[in-house]
């Protein structure tokens, strides 16, 4: 390996790694190097070694953590038949699909009182880590004189080579990965098990607990968690779903403590973060805070109150879009705060020192002098344009309409030719049947008047594309909103789109004169025509500058100071942070404890509300105080914060004590430090968990389960 690798990946290769004076909560280290930070993990209470964390030779942490779904959550291993702990809001898609008005298990729960009862979930999979291996020096050297586009086909085509020659002969499935914008590579190799199945889920009174209102707060009262369960088939491999198959055996689960959590105990957290970007510039800092962030607060805020009002009246639509709705709400009301909390910590500021810092240090320095020159230059290009996706993607497409239109006018040439026509809408036959079944119109036509409202107010008049025009002029109403409800009233009478017999009828004899006088066709083709034509080009010359003057920058960042790269940036690959329980002061005058509890969740209980309301036997249990084994100091502990690094991905991560005991599931982050996907700060940066022993309680006691029954419990 030449000198220079060794400088820019100390942070992956651990050659140099150094510590600020206080402990390294900040990070998201890969396991497979993480022996270089063990000295640091047993100063701060660790009792296991590198190798307990990962070992691809042995049983080691690591085949008991999953990915689940491609990347969307983190799951844990719990027993040694393949029962599976994960976040409430992780399963919160399969539990909502798994319901319905007369068996609505989404609000009532759900506890399988046998592996037959178990239900299977179409399209949920998992994957286990079998081993990660650093292939830098088999791609790096091969890209260098391309361009961007050039790159990414040669990293494609290298990435495919090497994940083809790491399974061949097995049933694994490999990735190559890119870290730290393209100065390394990683490949990873995955078992993949496609049998998942649901055994249990308490009430969303429980799993939601809080709702919106307490999403992304602390303290917290939110008992998140789902149990699933992985099966194989007889040779204890992944396979899809038969009613022959059974319970996996892993190589590895985790055993739970009842000992409890106090201040300063270690605390592990192990999963797959997300995406982190800790090297955006001041210009990206500012461009998300004045334009790109309000965009998609608007935007989904609009989606939203839409939905709320028509979930309000009926159950079978509330559950036709509860998944979706909570997945929208949780990022709203993130970039809510992750705005707030960049102005309130003065990021922008701190960006802008280490630049100045790093523009001094890069002068007579060729590769790096001009860097901020040439991305001020970009920024400058770019930023005119910056919002218009943003209102595209979250706002004019966030319509479900737009599901089966725009994919029709993306084939709008081969539509015109009848002989292709038939085969290309054969297609949306299938596609079709599963849209009505959760299409609300009333909902869908609100968004696309809104949406359009606000297109046509925020994004220069020039960007418009032609068909806002028409729509003022043929459904003229005075105002533009006025003419906006006018128009999408008339595009859902009378859209092949909006109705599942016209859409069918459509597809029985599809003509393109049918579709070229469909409103919602013409709607959302115009759009499509209008970006890609005259302003995709903004953002793909932007995002090829910016990849490569990022890629450059974190080099000379590690060449300056290699303690400001010790640890990539999140990817949704395999990563460890460490680092303990512990309190903070939110602001002045004001102390958060470290844990709360079953009495905190009564102080909120309010009868009747959507968010705080609890069900019958919380109640009854509760003034009984029957706690079981899982009491301390006459209460029960619900929720505790850490200091780890995590982000989204990260939810439904195992925390895990100093002994690799299950302690608790992380499941959120701290209104306090919203920012810190893009900045890490010590003093505020808190990982939200719900603790192990209110998991079991609320399966034993509130579920009527024996589950825990199947776990290794340490008391």
């Amino acid at each position: 390996m030449n000198k220079l690798k060794l400088t820019l990946f100390s942070f992956l290769l651990g050659a140099s790694v150094s510590f600020a004076s206080d402990p390294a909560d900040e990070g998201m280290w890969l396991p497979s190097l993480i022996g270089k930070n063990e000295a640091q993990m047993k100063k701060q209470g660790f009792k296991l070694t590198a190798k307990d964390i990962y070992d691809i030779n042995n049983a080691s942490l690591k085949d008991a953590i999953v990915r689940m779904g491609g990347g969307f959550c983190t799951g844990e291993i719990v027993s040694d038949k393949g029962l599976l702990f994960t976040n409430h809001h992780c399963g919160y898609d399969a539990i909502a699909t798994l319901s319905t008005p007369n068996d609505n298990i989404l609000d009532n729960g759900f506890w399988a009182k046998s592996n037959a009862e178990e239900r299977p979930i179409e399209g949920l999979y998992i994957d286990i880590l079998v081993r990660m291996e650093d292939v830098t020096d088999q791609i790096l050297p091969k890209l260098e004189g391309l361009s961007e586009k050039e790159r990414a086909a040669k990293v494609n085509q290298l990435g495919n080579e090497l994940s083809q020659k790491a399974t061949d002969g097995t049933a694994y499935n490999a990735s190559v990965k890119e870290f730290a914008k393209g100065n390394a590579y990683y490949l990873f190799v995955f078992e993949k098990f496609s049998d998942i199945r649901l055994v249990g889920t308490p009430p969303q009174s429980i799993g939601k607990y809080g709702g919106d209102t307490d999403n992304w707060e602390w303290p917290r009262h939110t008992g998140d968690f789902s149990v699933f369960r992985i099966y194989a088939n007889k040779d204890n491999k992944g396979a899809d779903y038969s009613k022959d198959n059974i319970p996996y055996k892993p190589k590895k689960f985790l055993p739970i403590s009842l000992k409890g959590i106090k201040p300063g105990d270690f605390a592990m957290v192990f999963g797959f973060p997300g995406r982190t970007n800790r090297y955006e510039t001041s210009m990206g800092i500012k461009l998300a805070i004045d334009k790109v962030n309000p965009g998609i607060i608007k935007n989904r805020d609009i989606r939203l109150k839409a939905w709320k009002e028509e979930m309000d009246k009926d159950v079978a639509t509330k559950l036709a879009l509860a998944s979706e709705y909570a997945s929208i709400a949780n990022y709203w009301k993130y970039f809510i705060g992750q705005t707030q909390q960049l102005v309130r910590l003065k990021v922008f500021d701190q960006k802008v020192a280490l630049e100045n810092q790093f523009r001094t240090w890069a002068k007579g320095k060729p590769a790096y002098e001009d860097i901020f020159d040439q991305w001020q230059v970009a920024y400058a290009s770019y930023e005119p344009y910056a919002t218009h996706s943003t209102y595209l993607n979250q706002g004019i497409v966030g319509a479900h309409i737009a599901a089966l239109a725009l994919p029709m006018a993306v084939a709008e040439e081969q539509l015109k030719d009848p002989a292709k026509a038939q085969g290309i809408t054969e297609r949306f036959r299938s596609r079709g049947e599963e849209f009505f079944k959760s299409f609300n119109l009333p909902s869908d036509q609100k968004i696309v008047a809104q949406t359009l409202l606000a297109f046509y107010n925020d994004i220069p008049k020039d960007q418009h594309p032609a068909i806002i025009k028409e729509i003022l002029n043929k459904f003229s109403a005075g105002t533009p909103e006025e003419s906006f409800k006018k128009f999408a009233q008339e595009m859902y009478l009378t859209s092949v789109f909006t109705d599942k017999n016209r859409f069918n009828k459509f597809l029985d004899s599809p003509q393109y004169e049918t579709l070229s006088n469909d409103w919602a066709f013409k709607y959302f083709a115009d759009f499509r025509k209008n970006y890609i034509s005259k302003y995709a080009k903004y953002n793909a010359d932007f995002q090829e500058i910016d990849k490569k003057l990022s890629r450059l920058y974190i080099k000379g960042l590690s060449e300056m100071n290699p303690s400001l790269v010790e640890y990539p940036d999140a990817n949704s690959t395999l990563r460890v942070s460490y680092g303990n329980v512990q309190d903070y002061d939110p602001r002045d005058g004001v102390h958060y404890n470290y844990k709360t509890t079953i009495t905190g969740v009564m102080e909120k209980y309010k009868p009747g509300d959507g968010e705080f309301d609890l069900p019958k036997n919380f109640l009854e249990l509760y003034k009984n105080k029957d706690f079981g084994q899982y009491a301390e100091n006459g209460d029960v502990t619900v929720g505790f914060i850490t200091n780890n690094d995590i982000t989204g991905g990260n939810s439904g991560s195992p925390v895990i004590n100093a002994k690799g005991e299950l302690i608790g599931l992380a499941f959120d982050g701290n209104w306090e430090a919203m920012s810190g996907d893009i900045v890490f700060d010590k003093k505020y940066k808190r990982c939200i968990n719900v603790d192990i022993r209110y998991v079991l309680w609320c399966i034993e006691k509130l579920g009527g389960s024996d589950l825990v029954k199947e776990l290794k419990i340490n008391k």
